[in-house]
């Protein structure tokens, strides 16, 4: 046998770096820390859930909708976030606050198939550091 030079080529894949820009509004920068902080598990979603984390004042953020058709709903969760310090954001649509916190189903072709709203989420671990959870912060007057 003789001797061949095998020639591997190595194919280089481009690394994805997810954008660190500055976000437009403080809706879209409301999106990516959410999405950060969804991907280091650090949301609670739902009523119950949210309500735990702020009785147990390990919420850092709460996000609430506009549109949500329950008074005291609405009133629950702002009198705990103003009775333990934690800050609210209000949202227009539950549905809008739904897709971004991951309640959505995707089909094949990676369209939206059904969104499930969601009312009231509270963020209690933001992960890491961003130029969106920067203008969020500056917002509240916090650091």
């Amino acid at each position: 046998m003789a001797d061949e030079d095998i020639v591997q080529e190595i194919e280089e894949t481009p690394v994805e770096v997810e954008d660190d820009a500055e976000p437009e509004d403080m809706n879209a920068a409301l999106q990516q820390v959410l999405k950060r902080a969804r991907f280091h598990k650090g949301l609670c979603r739902g009523l119950h859930e949210t309500v735990k984390a702020l009785d147990k004042r390990v919420a850092h953020l709460c996000v609430l909708a506009e549109d949500c058709n329950e008074g005291a709903y609405t009133a629950l969760i702002e009198a705990l976030c103003t009775e333990h310090g934690i800050d609210l954001i209000k949202v227009p649509e539950k549905k809008k606050l739904g897709e971004w916190v991951g309640l959505a189903k995707y089909d094949q072709a990676a369209n939206i198939k059904k969104v499930i709203g969601a009312s009231c989420v509270a963020v209690t671990d933001y992960g890491e550091k961003s130029k969106a959870l920067d203008m969020i912060l500056s917002h509240f007057g916090r650091n």
